[in-house]
This record gives C-alpha cells, sequence and structure tokens, in this order.
C-alpha cells in the first residue's frame, strides 16, 4: 500500500471496529503490502484493510468462514462481529481473530505438512470460482514485458523471467495431474505457529493448480513430510515459483523491505538451477529446482 495511504487506511479499521462495539484506541503494523494487516487494542483483533477497488475482500471472508467450519487450519474471523466485509473510506476492512505467534515463530515440517494437507483436503470439499494458477504466472509475465512496470531489470534478467515464466506456465499447466482449489502462496509468511497449530492466514490469493504449486511455496523441507506428491512436477513448480516471486521483487511497486537485494539473489538461484540441469520439459532434461 502507498505509504501516503496507510494512515487513512489505520483510521478506517480503527473507526470501523469503533463502530461495531470493539474498543480500538492503539494500532499495530504488522505487515505492509497490497492489503495491510493490523493489530488493534484493547480489542485485540486482526484487522486486514485493502483498497474497495480490489473487491477480494468478501470472497476471503466467505472461504475462510466455510474452511472453518469444516474444521480446516485457517486463522478464523472475529466471532464478536458479523462475518463481513465493512467498507469504510475508499477501503475493505475485515476483521480476524488474532493469535499470538508461539516460539518457536516457524512449525516444523512435519507439522507444517500435515497442516497443508488438511487444508488442501477442506479445499477439496468448496466449490468456488476462482483463477487458474497460470493467471496468476500471466501476471508475472506482464510485469517483465512491460519495462515501464519493471524498469530496473536487467535485458538479460528480463529474458530470463520470460522465457522461465512462458516455459514452465505450459509445462506445469499440461501436466495432466489432478487439479483443485488452492491457497496460492502458503509460504511461511502465511502461516502462523499458535497454540493450536499451524494456521494459514491471506486467502485472497486462492487458485486452482496441482498441489505442488502449493508446496512450491513451502520450504523443501516440508514436502518430505508430504505424502503423494509428485516430484518431477514439484521441482518444475519450485522453479516456475522461484520466477514468479522473483518478478514481484523488481515491481517498481513493491514494498517488500529489502526486495530489491532479494530480488538479485534469486534471479542468480534461478540461473544456477537452469545451468546445472536446464530448464524442465526442454530437450528431455528433468526437472529443476533452484
Amino acid at each position: 500500500m502507498q505509504a501516503s495511504e496507510v494512515p487513512r487506511a489505520v483510521a478506517a479499521a480503527v473507526s470501523t471496529a469503533s463502530s461495531l462495539g470493539l474498543r480500538a484506541d492503539d494500532a499495530i503494523v504488522l505487515q505492509d503490502s497490497n492489503t495491510i494487516t493490523l493489530r488493534l487494542l484493547p480489542c485485540d483483533v486482526l484487522a486486514r484493510v485493502a483498497p474497495a477497488a480490489r473487491q477480494i475482500a468478501q470472497f476471503e471472508v466467505e472461504l475462510a468462514r466455510r474452511l472453518a467450519a469444516s474444521g480446516c487450519p485457517v486463522v478464523a474471523l472475529d466471532p464478536r462481529v458479523e462475518p463481513r466485509a465493512h467498507e469504510r473510506d475508499g477501503f475493505e476492512i475485515t476483521l480476524w481473530t488474532y493469535h499470538e505467534r508461539m516460539t518457536p515463530r516457524a512449525p516444523s515440517p512435519a507439522d507444517y505438512a500435515t497442516a497443508l494437507g488438511r487444508l488442501h483436503a477442506g479445499m477439496r470439499e468448496i466449490d468456488v470460482p476462482t483463477p487458474r494458477f497460470t493467471d496468476r504466472v500471466e501476471r508475472a509475465q506482464q510485469l517483465v514485458a512491460n519495462h515501464d512496470d519493471t524498469p530496473a531489470l536487467a535485458d538479460a534478467d528480463r529474458r530470463l523471467l520470460g522465457d522461465t515464466l512462458r516455459d514452465l506456465r505450459q509445462v506445469v499447466g499440461e501436466y495432466g495431474g489432478a487439479e483443485q482449489l488452492l491457497h496460492g502462496e502458503p509460504h511461511p509468511g502465511n502461516v502462523l505457529s499458535t497454540s493450536h497449530g499451524p494456521l494459514f492466514i491471506d486467502l485472497e490469493t486462492c487458485c486452482r493448480g496441482p498441489v505442488e504449486f502449493n508446496l512450491a511455496h513451502a520450504p523443501e523441507e516440508v514436502a518430505e513430510h508430504y505424502p503423494g506428491a509428485d516430484r518431477d512436477l514439484l521441482r518444475a513448480c519450485r522453479i516456475l515459483v522461484a520466477a514468479m516471486i522473483t518478478t514481484w521483487r523488481w515491481d517498481r511497486r513493491d514494498r517488500l523491505p529489502d526486495g530489491r537485494r532479494l530480488g538479485t539473489e534469486w534471479l542468480s538461484r534461478i540461473r544456477q538451477a537452469l545451468d546445472r540441469d536446464g530448464l524442465p520439459g526442454r530437450q528431455g532434461n528433468g526437472p529443476a529446482g533452484p
């Protein structure tokens, strides 16, 4: 979110909570990306604030409600207020149950894999209209193709990302495995270690695709505890996901702290992986991961 919008977003969240009978005298920014996440005190509620133009909050609310009702490991909406998106001052505000992070902050690989498996099982039972994972890849391709959006990306790196996104989008998209509803970005930043076990947050990135696309966002050790994953497809998904998240770091609007350094580091990893094993699906080379 643009820095100039953050004070208004915080004020909108505080006003919304107060209007619903929740005392909100203070707001702590926990995460600031395309959506800002706040801890409101002393009511101790987690508020997520997004530009109203995105129109994604109500989808996230409905999906979270259905997943929580079926026992899936997701952060639930705050039970003290009506489960819906609240619109105020050009923002959509949703209110969630706040969980203190446990120590250690990251769940064990086995617990992570078990929670992800439970989430996948619950998502298989839900039929909601969502984009396919290839739509997310296409958005990364558009960033790479638009020099105005990624002005600092060198020509050689632009070709590397463009070719990798194009070719692996086709390889994974035509692999032929089963596809289902996915979280879309179940990386460690979107899983909380709580007293209730690992819980997933941020459902706005949901899409349809193979479970290996989800696993590719998690640490490699997690996949070792996830039964039934196709190892070749997972390696292809890992390098595809690496190309996608590297592209986000070169977007001129990216606000991830230290994002440009990470983008440079990940470009090097992708290049090393391709130099070592070739691009999955080309000339009989096996899939490879960075």
